[in-house]
């Protein structure tokens, strides 16, 4: 009996938590500074981890972790929220995400225009048919399957989503210039609520592509109703964001007003050189909004070009039907004459970023096509020169002969615009790419330094370097200000009880490499970084682990579809 005794009291010692260990935290870091997420003070101090929550944030935790992180001279924060992430397929192809974990980005927002989900099986035939370098089978239907399927491939960062409103459409109308019918259109708001009621974080629409843009205002209106009714907000790439942007804010506007939701403005900016002194009525109109009780919110990234497709090129009546009639259309001789000269010209219903940028200030960035592959990153002005064609010919001929929409840069945006826009107190910052990694299949094109930069370059260049607003504010729009937006309601602050999402960096250090002509170089600076609880970065280098989980919504559970 007393060898039996003694054996359990020996085992009861060896089990039993260590006095030296700090309340049985798993991990504390300790002595950095904190930037609570909230706007205030920073203050040096401690951060206690148990699981997969913050059990406490003190000046000074007693005790030992089980892990203790120096953090003595870094700045300790929240992770940071994405609030336009396209890390759609990249984190299907590499669950890291290291280009954004490397800049402590812990929360991948989703959903501009397109989702993932809903598809039909025509959508599911399509999004297969289409796919580029990152393949993949669709084994999901709705958004919410898509977005546990990432979670059970294992991800690193967290990952949310807007519902679409081009997605809904296509589900119900096919890609063509149509209206829906009443019955067609309560299937599309039964679509919206049910992508609520799985955790979408609202309806996203990009209304410069097709076939988004046969969207009517009407029919936003009825969708974001849904939403709004579930808890959730509506965000836009909107019609315009150049010649007729001010009729695209109004209509924004309109749709929050009529619907009763919350709505954010997709990577504000004023395209063309002509409307960059239109910068004071874009805001006016914002806050006059914003002062009659309309959370009317932003959004941004950091650089003077923005990325897409020959799709802004174009006009979108060649577009109606999808890609597929759109190549098509441009093998004839009549249409290709009709499309040319609309190309050289303002476009009365489209956004016409040819015209703005200038075939010296269109980069390409990505072929499916390997023989086309030698004019990433050369200017359709390069390409067309030595093809022998017209720009308007030339980028006909590259989305013929890709096969695609042929990923272009677009050098549009004023630099002193961005510096005033950073200073808005209600902007957030989303990066407009996907999560990638300097490897693989990402190394087939040359994308938007976006993708490795956007958060290491608003806290290095405009912070740091031009001081154009504190750290602590630039945290604070990088996560409370996006959760509080989204309804997130544990993530986002260093608050005991809230989801352990940190990120740990040299305020002195932290700096973007990527540039237009060498984009795949990785952000420096940022120490450590934690999701749920779990180590991702250490020591600057991605440790493999992928605890990413689904954040869902403030309509989740709550919201079924009307029957």
């Amino acid at each position: 009996m007393r060898r039996l005794l003694a054996r359990l009291a020996l085992i009861a010692a060896l089990v039993a938590p260590n006095p030296g260990w700090a309340q049985g935290y798993d991990v504390v870091i300790r002595g950095g500074t904190i930037y609570d997420g909230r706007g205030g003070a920073p203050y040096v101090g401690d951060v206690a981890i148990r699981g997969d929550r913050i059990a406490r944030v003190a000046r000074r935790i007693p005790g030992r972790g089980r892990q203790e992180v120096d953090a003595r001279g870094l700045a300790v924060a929240p992770g940071f929220i994405n609030m336009l992430s396209w890390a759609t397929e990249s984190l299907i192809e590499d669950g890291r995400g290291q280009s954004d974990i490397r800049q402590g980005v812990t929360l991948e927002v989703m959903g501009e225009g397109w989702s993932m989900g809903p598809v039909n099986e025509e959508m599911r035939r399509l999004l297969i048919q289409r796919q580029d370098d990152i393949r993949f089978p669709v084994p999901w239907t709705t958004l919410g399957q898509y977005l546990e399927h990432l979670q059970q491939r294992g991800i690193a960062p967290n990952v949310a989503s807007f519902v679409g409103a081009a997605t809904v459409r296509i589900h119900e109308l096919g890609e063509g210039d149509v209206d829906p019918n009443p019955e067609q259109l309560a299937r599309m708001r039964s679509l919206v609520r049910h992508a609520m009621n799985e955790g979408a974080m609202g309806v996203g629409s990009s209304l410069i592509y097709a076939p988004g843009n046969f969207a009517e205002t009407d029919e936003l209106v009825a969708l974001v109703t849904e939403a709004g009714r579930c808890g959730g907000m509506y965000i836009s790439h909107m019609r315009s964001e150049g010649d007729r942007i001010l009729q695209s804010v109004d209509e924004l506007i309109e749709i929050a007003r009529r619907s009763g939701a919350p709505a954010e403005i997709y990577h504000l900016k004023l395209s063309g050189r002509d409307n960059w002194g239109r910068y004071e009525e874009v805001i006016r109109r914002i806050e006059a909004a914003r002062a009659q009780g309309l959370r009317i919110t932003t959004d941004m990234y950091l650089y003077p070009a923005g990325a897409t497709g020959l799709t802004a090129a174009m006009p979108l009546w060649v577009q109606a039907g999808g890609q597929e009639a759109w190549i098509a259309r441009l093998r004839d001789p009549a249409i290709r004459a009709r499309v040319a000269a609309e190309m050289r010209a303002p476009g009365p219903d489209w956004e016409n970023l040819m015209l703005r940028a200038g075939p010296a200030g269109m980069m390409f960035t990505d072929f499916r096509n390997p023989a086309l592959r030698r004019y990433v990153g050369r200017t359709l002005a390069d390409v067309a020169r030595e093809r022998g064609t017209s720009p308007e010919e030339t980028a006909m001929d590259l989305v013929v002969e890709d096969n695609s929409r042929v990923g272009t840069i677009y050098f549009l945006m004023s630099e002193d615009n961005i510096r005033r826009q950073i200073a808005l107190p209600y902007m957030s910052f989303g990066s407009d790419a996907g999560a990638l990694a300097t490897e693989g299949v990402f190394l087939n094109s040359s994308p938007h330094p976006r993708a490795y930069g956007n958060v290491a370059r608003l806290l290095g260049r405009y912070v740091r370097d031009e001081r154009i607003i504190t750290l602590q504010e630039a945290v604070r729009r990088l996560t409370s200000l996006p959760a509080g937006n989204l309804g997130i309601r544990d993530r986002g602050s260093l608050r005991a009880g809230h989801y352990a999402d940190l990120a740990v960096f040299d305020p002195a250090t932290i700096a973007d490499h990527a540039t237009f002509e060498r984009p795949h170089q990785y952000a420096t600076g940022m120490r450590h970084v934690f999701v749920n609880g779990t180590q991702v970065l250490r020591d600057g280098e991605h440790t493999g682990a992928t605890p990413g989980r689904v954040v869902r919504g403030p309509g989740w559970n709550r919201c079924p579809a009307r029957h």
